[in-house]
């Protein structure tokens, strides 16, 4: 338990950016879900749009260092690819 006030300090402000850092990933998740179902509906527009909507959300997080720069990149890259393979 924290004894000082500093400590206290510093422990509601990790409680405060865990919450919007997890509020940050929840986003994320939910625009990737929306490519995921577009591409398993099998729409290709819609799965475009999505993609397009998904790509700054993701780099923004990575940006913003709740997920690593190089992670945002490859589920960019791996969902464009998915994308680009709807015929």
């Amino acid at each position: 338990m924290a004894n000082t006030s500093s400590a206290k300090k510093a422990t509601r402000k990790i409680a405060r950016r865990a919450k919007v850092n997890g509020d940050r990933i929840s986003r994320v998740r939910s625009y990737v879900r929306k490519v995921d179902e577009a591409l398993s509906a099998g729409d290709k527009a819609a799965a475009a749009a999505a993609l397009k909507a998904a790509q700054p959300e993701l780099m923004r997080a990575a940006s913003k260092g709740v997920i690593p720069k190089k992670t945002a990149s490859r589920k960019v890259s791996r969902l464009a690819a998915r994308v680009k393979a709807i015929a």
